[in-house]
């Protein structure tokens, strides 16, 4: 079923009492609609707004439904046109739907009929629209590799994936470069209501800023130097999908009021271009910045900040993963490979500053140096095999059953001479209570005279020999 919010109409017609009875209809049913009294004015309100079906009268002063026509499917071929007729008009009206109209109305009609046009013009529109994204997303995306670990910090990511998954909300993703965040968006697209929808991505470290404004809202034509041909924005391909914004820290001043206007309403505008354009776009964003400390110092958006951020997703970095490292080694060298002991102990001895993008470098380094599919120590860099090299601690030399009875007797006759015989104290200084401390000094053979404290308690008067 079809949202009458997210269609634009357009209702162009010189007759005010008609266009006030149409306008009033498709408002009260949630339409989004504006109103053109000649053909001249609907052109204007065309070059501002980006609509999705216009109605339009045949026969009006000024430019003729079929001159406006031609002007529509010109400069905005997107936008399907439904063309109202009367009975005079019909074979005129044939004829303009060779020029791209998608189907005419005779006058009178009941409403419903024209929002039953209305709703199969706007499916036609957005089967064009998916087209073109899906065309585009093919020639961005591949297929995203599974994300691997059975560590808890990883459950709860995989956690946090599934219950964040499928809501609507802005998610960001933090963690060290090389964590894997652009996995982790994949996999929350995958989990979203927006699956079958495109996921579009773009880095904002890899473009400057002029560029990183046309990739994200498209241009027109003449707009800057080398703006050869209208190219649509990443917000536009991604329309109805998820728009994946990595190291978002890095945006410039502009571009964050830019897409906060975006995040706030929908709606958006090419480089050089006075048209208003309405995307349905959900955002995901990643950084490996502190965007807290960013915003307290004056570089990145507070506003923009809470918008992107109200979910957030921490990434460990993969010397926090413990466990992982075998099953990534696993997954990235494939059933052909093997990998020797030693290699494999000092790979998980490694700190791993880049995290898994530097285990992947690193066993892409090892798979050119090594013969016969087996990886070994002198097949990794320098660096890990040296973390492999840890010292073991001396070894302790064996104590047999006699040096250690001579070991505990001595030490629970010091004890007694410290605490000057008393039975209580001593027993509480060994952690015992006084029955075992009894069974101690009978296995040890510790025979000492009783006397009495001052406080009753029974001590001994002798002394303790030292040993």
């Amino acid at each position: 079923m079809y949202d009458p919010k997210k269609i634009d109409l357009l209702l162009v017609d010189d007759d005010p009492d008609f266009r006030e009875s149409v306008a009033r209809r498709f408002m009260r049913r949630g339409f989004q609609i504006q109103e053109a009294a000649h053909g001249e004015q609907a052109l204007q309100l065309a070059d501002l707004r980006q609509f999705d079906v216009v109605i339009l009268d045949m026969v009006m002063p000024g430019l003729s439904g079929i001159q406006v026509l031609e002007r529509l499917k010109l400069t905005h071929p997107e936008c399907e046109v439904i063309l109202l007729t009367g009975q005079g008009t019909i074979e005129t009206a044939v004829q303009a739907m060779k020029l791209g109209a998608y189907d005419f109305l005779t006058k009178p009609f009941p409403l419903a009929e024209l929002e039953a046009l209305i709703e199969k013009a706007y499916e036609r529109r957005q089967l064009r629209k998916e087209n073109v994204q899906l065309k585009a997303v093919l020639n961005r995306t591949q297929s995203p590799p599974e994300i691997i670990g059975k560590s808890q910090a990883m459950q709860e990511v995989f956690r946090l994936i599934e219950r964040a998954g499928p809501t609507e909300k802005s998610i960001l993703i933090q963690g060290e470069s090389g964590t894997g965040k652009e996995l982790v968006a994949k996999a929350l697209q995958r989990a979203s209501t927006r699956a079958d929808k495109p996921l579009v991505v773009i880095n904002c470290a890899a473009l400057p800023e002029t560029l990183l404004e046309s990739e994200l809202f498209g241009h027109e034509k003449g707009a800057f130097t080398g703006a050869i041909a209208t190219k649509q924005g990443l917000f536009e391909v991604a329309d109805g999908g998820t728009l994946f914004i990595d190291e978002i820290g890095e945006l410039a001043g502009s571009l964050q009021a830019k897409l906060l206007r975006v995040l706030e309403d929908g709606s958006m505008r090419r480089v050089g271009s006075l048209k208003e354009r309405r995307v349905d776009v959900r955002l995901l964003a990643a950084t490996n910045r502190d965007l807290e400390r960013d915003v307290a110092e004056g570089r990145f958006r507070e506003d923009l900040y809470y918008r992107i951020n109200v979910m957030s997703l921490q990434l460990p970095p993969l010397r926090e993963r413990h466990g992982d490292i075998p099953l990534l080694i696993e997954r990235l060298l494939g059933d052909e490979w093997t990998i020797d002991p030693a290699a494999l102990k000092a790979l998980e001895a490694y700190r791993w500053p880049g995290n898994v993008r530097q285990l992947m470098n690193a066993l892409e380094r090892a798979q050119i140096m090594a013969d016969d599919h087996c990886i070994r120590g002198d097949d990794l860099p320098r660096e890990i095999v040296a973390a492999g090299r840890v010292k073991s601690k001396p070894e302790t030399p064996a104590i047999d059953g006699d040096q250690l009875a001579d070991i505990q007797r001595a030490h629970i006759m010091e004890v007694l001479a410290r605490e000057r015989g008393n039975k209580a104290r001593t027993a509480r200084a060994l952690g015992v209570n006084r029955r075992s401390l009894y069974r101690l000094l009978d296995k040890y053979d510790i025979h000492l005279p009783e006397t009495a404290d001052a406080d009753g308690s029974d001590t001994h008067s002798a002394s303790v020999p030292r040993t």
